[in-house]
């Protein structure tokens, strides 16, 4: 018996230099994407400031090892560019680490969770709220934790990237 087709409202579409979900036939779109491809990088446009979300949303690979999503201060690779929070998915460990990195120097790494969201081959939702002081995680619409700033310059946090065993569906 053959495989059921996928449905085209998990494809992506490129309307402006904006992604959209789209749950229209492949005939109306200009150009489709299957998934945002992993590992990604994006701009986010006019940097981090108190009251902005990000939302990444995807669906984790059938046997995972790790994930990582990084909110960074540019691009560079050589000097690497400073992490404003690093959040690491570890299914082996079942835990959530965060950490940042600031002119080369990580930082303490915390982990401590009420409990580990993350199910193989399951939809998920993470929130990057931040606020004046930090970064309030919510994972599903639970509040997981919060990371203190260690960037001093919110504006400056203008890159997401985004690795490891999951398939992105929707970032916003």
């Amino acid at each position: 018996m053959p495989l059921p087709q996928r449905s085209p409202s998990y494809l992506q579409k490129i309307e402006d230099g904006h992604l959209n979900n789209s749950l229209g036939s492949p005939v109306q779109a200009d150009v489709y994407f299957p998934r945002l491809i992993v590992p990604f990088c994006g701009h986010i446009k006019g940097g981090m400031r108190p009251g902005k979300k990000i939302l990444v949303m995807g669906i984790v690979d059938l046997n995972p090892e790790s994930f990582g999503i990084s909110l960074t201060c540019g691009e560079s690779e050589d000097p690497p560019a400073d992490v404003a929070i690093e959040l690491k998915a570890v299914f082996t460990d079942r835990q959530f680490v965060r950490n940042s990195c600031v002119a080369g120097e990580w930082g303490e790494e915390q982990s401590s969770i009420p409990y580990f969201p993350f199910i193989p081959d399951q939809p998920f939702r993470v929130e990057i709220l931040c606020e004046h002081p930090r970064f309030r995680i919510f994972v599903d619409g639970h509040q997981l934790f919060d990371f203190y700033h260690r960037i001093e310059t919110l504006s400056a946090i203008d890159t997401i990237k985004i690795s490891g065993d999951l398939q992105l569906t929707k970032l916003g």
